[in-house]
């Protein structure tokens, strides 16, 4: 029996791509992640997922990875659960090996429903299981979380040899948070590679904005509102 893990990596950080990766593998091979030491991405370091990532390749029978830059996640017509949806039936449809059993970590409140979408949207029949934390509950899941979070870290290793330190790109980390600032001080506006659509902006601007109406209050009161153009200079 072939079974399939599909996960994402990066759905809340303001900076990168979120990563979409579906696995399939025969189901003798289960054990095998076992004996590696395979479980939910979260729960390994950066250094161990990336010893992982070949070793659980050779394990497959087949794998599609995805990789949602900012701009796409931006455009979506809809939410980003929809968007998600969407991608991951791209991903599981676009596997040469049809899986006979697709776990799915749900990112919708009700887990069920978000398998329901999939599954009548796949180019093929298999029983679904569609779960929280399915990432933790079921080795292919886990399998796929390893392939998407490393494929992420790469990217943002990418990303810190063009613009420095970046953090890990999610909007709680300081680092994350102090380089956007310092970028949109010096450019007056936001690097290509962040979610314009991401509240963490707004409020960044909207500080900046303070910060510029302090520095400069009889400016602020003449246009009515205060210029970044000034804080800048």
């Amino acid at each position: 029996m072939k079974l399939a893990g599909i996960d994402e990596a990066g759905r809340g950080p303001v900076i990168g791509p979120m990563v979409i990766a579906a696995v399939v593998l025969d189901e003798k091979n289960v054990p095998k992640l076992r004996d590696l030491g395979v479980r939910d991405s979260k729960k390994l370091t950066p250094k161990r997922r990336e010893r992982l990532f070949n070793d659980i390749i050779k394990l497959l029978d087949d794998y599609v990875i995805l990789e949602l830059w900012p701009e796409e996640i931006d455009s979506r017509g809809g939410t980003l659960n929809e968007l998600e949806v969407e991608r991951f039936v791209e991903a599981l449809n676009s596997l040469k090996v049809k899986p006979d059993v697709v776990y799915i970590d749900a990112a919708d409140v009700k887990e069920g429903r978000f398998g329901e979408e999939i599954k009548e949207r796949l180019n093929f029949e298999a029983k679904i299981v569609s779960e929280h934390r399915a990432d933790d509950k079921f080795l292919p899941v886990s399998s796929a979380s390893i392939l998407a979070k490393v494929t992420r870290d790469r990217a943002i290793e990418k990303l810190k040899e063009k613009y420095g330190e970046i953090g890990s790109g999610y909007p709680s980390d300081p680092r994350t948070r102090e380089f956007l600032e310092n970028y949109y001080r010096q450019h007056g506006e936001f690097p290509p590679v962040v979610r314009r659509s991401w509240k963490t902006l707004r409020k960044i601007e909207e500080k900046l904005r303070k910060e510029a109406g302090s520095k400069n209050p009889e400016n602020s009161k003449e246009k009515g509102q205060t210029s970044l153009d000034v804080f800048l200079r």
